[in-house]
């Protein structure tokens, strides 16, 4: 396993991205709370050039929201095969698994956890896929779990601090 090989992070939603619990309106609508703070580390991550996918076994209109405004690669939903939708996500980026971090918190999400190069785990995910993983975050899904992750990585790989120098000064002259 080797943090400076990692070039796509796949997320699972629920659990990661979230704090698992569902939220449905009496209309039907599903809500979700994300965490900003795992949102700036994607996008952070993604100006370093790492590529992201989300694959989940629900299918929200939150998700597809969210997923448009960070700009996140590839987004697959209501998928029960998380696997074969991987192993696509994989051959269309020219990817070997250990290139691949994936952050999962359940049993569906073990069989691609057992693929790939860097498996982590949020630190409320269940036992099965703590015990999969090599690393646990120190924070739950959906309070910024994914963010952890991704500053472990880009710190691996980078200068971090002059990664966040370079991506503020970007950002400042767009504003300008």
């Amino acid at each position: 396993m080797s943090y400076k090989d990692i070039k796509l992070i796949v997320l699972d939603v629920d659990g990661v991205m979230t704090d698992g619990k569902l939220l449905i309106g009496s209309d039907g609508v599903e809500y979700k709370n994300f965490n900003v703070k795992d949102g700036m580390g994607i996008s952070l991550a993604k100006y370093h050039g790492i590529k992201f996918a989300i694959i989940t076994g629900r299918q929200s209109e939150s998700v597809t929201i969210r997923a448009k405004e960070l700009n996140i690669d590839f987004v697959h939903q209501k998928i029960s095969n998380k696997i074969e939708v991987f192993s696509t996500i994989m051959e269309d980026l020219n990817l070997v698994p250990e290139q691949v971090c994936y952050i999962g918190d359940d049993i569906n999400d073990i069989p691609v956890i057992n693929l790939v190069g860097l498996a982590v785990a949020p630190n409320d995910a269940v036992g099965m896929v703590k015990d999969s993983v090599h690393f646990v975050t120190n924070l739950n899904g959906g309070q910024g779990a994914v963010r952890e992750a991704i500053d472990v990585i880009l710190s691996k790989q980078t200068n971090y601090q002059q990664l966040v120098e370079d991506y503020l000064s970007k950002k400042e002259k767009i504003l300008q």
